[in-house]
């Protein structure tokens, strides 16, 4: 529970609750939304990274203006992370991530009409602002929503979608461009995207308590503090204790080299395999296999972490163990993945270190909440931030670097990062939560 939570809880019968034997499993609804929308992110940012190669050809790009193109994203996203996170935080994560949704499908489809280098680079621009709010809203949509013992098994499941779905992407859209080319293919991601907001707004709601199919024995597994009415969504957010939290930009750092070396994948994968190993459009398909291991390792880094907290009954120790091991694996097991001459054996230790990074994920997710507490949608949005500048000027320089020195140089710089991060880890403690400072008078 986090400190200075509301501890009484009102009546049933004030509340509305209908008492039953049987818990009710809305929060897993709930779960499964949240989890459906990072799906469709990234089915759409894998499709941006496997639309590439067609793009370029179209629109005569050479890889450097596709890669400041592709940034534009990344910018604005970063931008407008922050704000993002406030928004849910003082108004709640229904309205929000509806609007944000929303916002996204619109522009997925407006990518589809995209006609050059500048147009593209607008459309994905503000493509990036609507979007920036949908993680820091979805992470705090399930604060309320799942026990404290499972944060970051929930955040595990959520963003696995999103693996799941660039890992799909590569595959999926390159046989949809082979038959209808690439502009169809955005152009359905976008009412997708619209039928899921209408689905959210309409099921979702902030407070447990308030949803009438919620009953008093899932209220009895979920947080108590969910269950009390006087709890408000619209609060001032402490920014001033947010941005004096070492722990937090240490995190951030962190997450900024994470964001760099998952953007590697996301944008560049597919033309990596092309021009390093000579794969076919088709075959590079093949590169939605190391998306597809961390689709799993989303989920068990999660799982790993919440049953060594439990164990060993040490925050701090079950977080940083999970999230050192997933740095260290993806350090060390990219370079002989690019110096690998045999595709096969370059695939396998790529998809090593791409699941070793996923590790790390629900991680560092979870100590936003860890850290946050009621205010963990403006954390994470902190975190996310500097994870998606580490994307935007990944995007831009691994095109330079892959264009002036080959592709084995962007591969090396990837590694640095990640052992960076394994060894700033050991700075971090989730434990010195922003609740705890305020309650404290600091």
């Amino acid at each position: 529970m986090p400190l200075g939570a509301k501890t009484d809880r009102a009546p049933q019968s004030a509340l509305g609750l209908r008492s039953n034997t049987v818990a009710s499993r809305i929060r897993f609804h709930v779960l499964g939304l949240t989890f459906l929308m990072a799906f469709m992110m990234y089915m759409e940012r894998g499709a941006i990274g496997a639309a590439a190669p067609r793009i370029m050809h179209e629109f005569h790009l050479d890889k450097i203006t596709m890669g400041w193109s592709i940034s534009a994203f990344n910018w604005s996203y970063a931008m407008f992370q922050v704000p993002g996170g406030w928004l849910a935080d003082r108004f709640g994560s229904r309205l929000v991530l509806g609007i944000s949704m929303a916002w996204w499908a619109i522009f997925t489809a407006a990518t589809g009409l995209s006609y050059n280098a500048a147009s593209l680079g607008l459309t994905r621009f503000l493509f990036g602002m609507g979007e920036a709010a949908a993680f820091p809203a979805g992470s705090r949509a399930l604060v309320r929503w799942l026990p404290a013992r499972q944060r970051a098994f929930g955040q595990g499941f959520q963003h696995s979608g999103s693996r799941l779905g660039a890992a799909i992407a590569p595959l999926f859209v390159v046989i949809l461009i082979s038959i209808w080319g690439w502009r169809p293919v955005f152009f359905g991601f976008g009412a997708a995207g619209l039928l899921w907001a209408i689905a959210w707004y309409s099921y979702y709601r902030d407070l447990p308590a308030k949803h009438s199919k919620v009953n008093a024995e899932e209220l009895k597994i979920i947080q108590p503090e969910s269950t009390s009415p006087a709890r408000r969504i619209n609060r001032a957010v402490p920014w001033s204790q947010i941005v004096r939290s070492s722990d937090l930009w240490i995190l951030s750092a962190c997450y900024f080299c994470y964001g760099w070396v998952l953007w590697l994948y996301l944008a560049w994968f597919p033309t990596y395999l092309r021009e390093a190993h000579h794969f076919t459009a088709l075959k590079s398909g093949m590169a939605s296999i190391p998306l597809l291991a961390a689709t799993f390792t989303n989920v068990i880094g999660g799982v790993w972490s919440d049953k060594l907290v439990a164990r060993w009954n040490d925050l701090r120790k079950g977080r940083l163990t999970v999230w050192r091991s997933g740095f260290c694996i993806a350090g060390l097991a990219l370079i002989p993945g690019v110096l690998a001459t045999n595709p096969v054996v370059a695939i396998v230790c790529l998809t090593i270190a791409l699941g070793g990074l996923e590790l790390t994920v629900a991680v560092s997710w979870a100590m936003c909440i860890d850290i946050g507490g009621n205010y963990s949608g403006s954390v994470s949005s902190v975190m996310n931030t500097l994870g998606n500048l580490g994307g935007a000027l990944g995007a831009v320089v691994i095109g330079y670097l892959a264009t002036a020195f080959g592709w084995t140089s962007p591969f090396i710089v990837a590694c640095v990062l990640c052992l960076l991060s394994a060894l700033l880890a050991g700075r971090i403690d989730p434990c010195r939560s922003i609740n705890e400072r305020l309650h404290a008078g600091e």
